[in-house]
Parts: structure tokens; C-alpha cells; sequence
């Protein structure tokens, strides 16, 4: 055993710098296709080709354990070279650590179906909390660690009789220029990351009730009159939703008025069905307490949702015998998903107008939204303005991008 590492640990320095250099590029990687993946613009631009980044930024995080155990054969010997260096041991337990942090919440959200949201939860924060935080302090310690940035005394990492002796000249600036350049990126990169820290930050730490708020003082919506919330939304019988919602799209949002919005059910239907907003929250509603889960791996407990059963619209509206399919487009006109006919006839499927006894804010895909407490909320549409039955099967917009057509839980009843 013994022999065997000592082959391994032989050139130690070379194999160090490119563990170095291999962990730089895979970090840099799984950083900058991490950023991008959640936001609305990306998604939008990328279409399908986000479906393969999310999975070359998965595969590339399965990689990066690979130098982490290379470099554990290598971390008794690189030990004892780092004997008089406690900022560079320091160092080096700050980036093993948030390595591994990184990889194990990883594959809770990357295994999200068979951890269930009470893991992905708490791992997706880690995750973000670990970028946040680590990704600037690994660029920095990578871009500090160049050559041309070292003080020339500490260019190599020497052990014995060849370390070299620190000298240095009476007139030496106690703040050298490399020193000050260091500093510089720091202060910048402080400078970047850290308004988006901060208001992550807030966003984790405050308050389900905070959030909600927040959201509807910018709702864009202007819609009168307002729906009158039932006794147990305006208590919420389900007691105020726990945790916080995060705000993806794939458009601009949109921005609606009594002017400029109505809902319709048609297609394959008897009667075609159509309403403006003053009509519309007239229409009898029902209460339902259930939880949000985002395929991206956080969720949000306990909501009081208030709105009209899907179930009573297909039958007002009449199903024809030809309908398989029904299929629902937001607002925003670019997205749509669908259900079979069976699924659909679930009894817990909203066409929601309220949460928790509030109007449902534009972020959060209101004035109205389709709730499918049983799937990933990629099927619950934003914006819902029309339900069309069709004959043909319909892929969604995520599906078309490679999500799957059926999102069940893990713990879905289908029923």
C-alpha cells in the first residue's frame, strides 16, 4: 500500500497544479451554467439546449468528485508541505468543504424524485447558499494563485533543505503592488456578488408572509373588483404557507386589466364558454389546502387556495366524446401544457383566484392560475385565461424541452 502511494505521490507538485487547474474549469463551469439555468431569459433563449446544460451541469458535478478523492491520495504528503502555511491549510479545508457541499446537495436535487421535497428543500438552499459564497472565494483564490500574482518568494512550494529562505530588503514595501491588485479583486468581487447575496439573503430568511406581501405591492395587475374571499381563505384554514416562492418565467411578465383580459373553455366542448373578470369572480369557488412543489427542487407548504374546481368547468362547458386531451395557455402567450381527460377530472384541480385570502400576485402567475397539487407546478399554468379540449395528445412547453409529460409526486394519489 505503502508503494503504491508513494507512485501516486511522486511529482506532487505537477499533479497539484493540475488538480488545481481541472477544479478551476469545472467550478468555473458549474458556476456559470448554474447562474444562468434559473432565469427567465436564459431559459427562453436556450429553449431546448437548457435541458442539455441542466444535464452537462449535472454531469460535470458527478465529475468534480473525482479530483476531490485524486487529491485525498495525495493530502498526507501536500500536508506536511503546507507545515508552515496554516492560511493554505486553512485554504485548502474551505474548498474540500464547499466541494463536497456542493456535490452532496447536488445529488439530492439532482435525485430529487426519490429524496422527496422535505431533502431537496433544505439542499437547494445549501446549494445556493454554497454559490454564493464559494464561487467568488474560489475565483478569487484561483485568480490570486496565478503566477504573476504570487510574490516571488512563494512561486514554488519547496519541502526540506531546497524550501527556500525569505529575505527581504530593508526598503521593501510592507504593501506590495501584487498585494494591492489581490485586494482589487476582492473588493470587486465583493462589489458583483454582493447585492445579489444580500437580497437572496433576504428572500431565504424572511417570512412566508413577507414574501407574499412584497409580491403583491408590484403586483402588475390591475383588476377590479377583487375576489371576496371565503371565511377559510381569509383565515387561512390552512394555517399561512410555509417557505417562499421563487419567480421563473420564460417571458417578460405579463400585465392584465378588465380591458385586456377575459377566460375562455372551448374546443371539443358543447357549449363554448367565455367570461370577463367582473363575471368571472362571480363564479361559485371552493377552498383547498395543498402543497407546491417545484421540479427544481423547493416547494412551498400548507397554501390556502380558493378558486373554481376544473371539474365544474368540463362539465358546464360539456365534454364531447371526441375530447382525450385538455389544453391550457397562459397569458403571457407563449406557454401552454395539458392533461389527459382522466387527469383533468381530478378532484383536487383548481382554477385559482386567491392564496391564502389574497389576490394571487403577477409573479406568481395570477390574476388566475391552474393548481395540480399532484404534479410538478410545471403544469400549474400561469396566466390561465383559456382551456381549449382537443383531440390530440399536446406536449407543453417544458416537455418540448425535455421535461417529463407526466410530473407525478412521488406520493401522488392520481386520483
Amino acid at each position: 500500500m505503502n508503494d503504491w502511494l508513494n507512485r501516486i505521490r511522486k511529482g506532487i507538485g505537477k499533479k497539484l497544479a493540475a488538480i488545481h487547474r481541472w477544479n478551476a474549469w469545472m467550478v468555473a463551469f458549474l458556476g456559470f451554467s448554474g447562474v444562468i439555468l434559473p432565469l427567465g431569459f436564459w431559459r427562453e433563449v436556450l429553449g431546448g439546449g437548457r435541458v442539455w446544460l441542466k444535464w452537462l451541469h449535472i454531469g460535470v458535478g458527478l465529475a468534480l468528485l473525482l479530483p476531490v478523492v485524486y487529491y485525498l491520495f495525495l493530502a498526507g504528503k501536500h500536508w506536511k508541505l503546507l507545515k508552515d502555511r496554516p492560511k493554505q491549510k486553512w485554504n485548502v479545508i474551505i474548498v474540500l468543504f464547499l466541494l463536497v457541499g456542493w456535490f452532496l446537495s447536488g445529488v439530492v436535487l439532482w435525485q430529487f424524485r426519490a429524496f422527496g421535497p422535505a431533502w431537496s428543500n433544505p439542499a437547494l438552499t445549501i446549494h445556493d447558499l454554497f454559490t454564493w459564497v464559494g464561487l467568488p472565494y474560489i475565483i478569487y483564490h484561483s485568480v490570486t494563485r496565478t503566477q504573476w500574482l504570487k510574490e516571488p518568494h512563494r512561486r514554488t512550494v519547496k519541502s526540506g533543505a531546497d524550501r527556500p529562505t525569505t529575505t527581504y530588503a530593508a526598503n521593501e514595501p510592507l504593501y506590495t503592488r501584487r498585494a494591492f491588485i489581490r485586494s482589487a479583486i476582492g473588493v470587486g468581487l465583493a462589489v458583483a456578488f454582493g447585492p445579489s447575496f444580500i437580497k437572496w439573503l433576504g428572500s431565504s430568511s424572511g417570512s412566508s408572509q413577507q414574501n407574499m406581501e412584497e409580491l403583491l405591492e408590484k403586483d402588475a395587475n390591475h383588476l377590479v373588483p377583487a375576489p371576496t374571499p371565503a371565511a377559510e381563505s381569509l383565515t387561512p384554514v390552512g394555517g399561512g404557507a410555509k417557505g417562499n416562492f421563487r419567480i421563473y418565467t420564460v417571458t417578460p411578465i405579463p400585465a392584465f386589466d378588465n380591458a385586456n383580459w377575459s377566460f375562455t373553455v372551448d374546443g371539443l366542448v358543447k357549449k363554448r364558454l367565455q367570461w370577463n373578470w367582473e363575471q368571472f369572480v362571480k363564479l361559485p369557488r371552493v377552498v383547498q389546502v395543498s402543497d407546491f412543489h417545484c421540479v427544481t427542487g423547493w416547494s412551498v407548504y400548507h397554501n390556502t387556495w380558493e378558486g373554481i374546481p376544473l371539474t365544474k368547468l368540463l362539465d358546464e362547458a360539456g365534454v364531447q366524446s371526441a375530447a382525450q386531451t385538455v389544453k391550457f395557455y397562459s397569458g403571457d402567450g407563449v406557454y401552454t401544457d395539458s392533461l389527459t381527460l382522466e387527469q383533468a377530472r381530478m378532484d383536487d384541480i383548481l382554477v385559482a383566484v386567491l392564496h391564502d385570502g389574497k389576490p394571487i400576485p403577477s409573479d406568481l402567475g395570477g390574476p388566475v392560475r391552474l393548481i395540480v397539487p399532484q404534479m410538478y407546478t410545471y403544469k400549474s399554468v400561469k396566466w390561465l385565461n383559456r382551456i381549449e379540449l382537443i383531440q390530440d395528445d399536446h406536449i407543453g412547453y417544458w416537455e418540448e424541452r425535455g421535461y417529463d409529460k407526466n410530473a407525478w409526486l412521488p406520493d401522488a394519489k392520481r386520483t
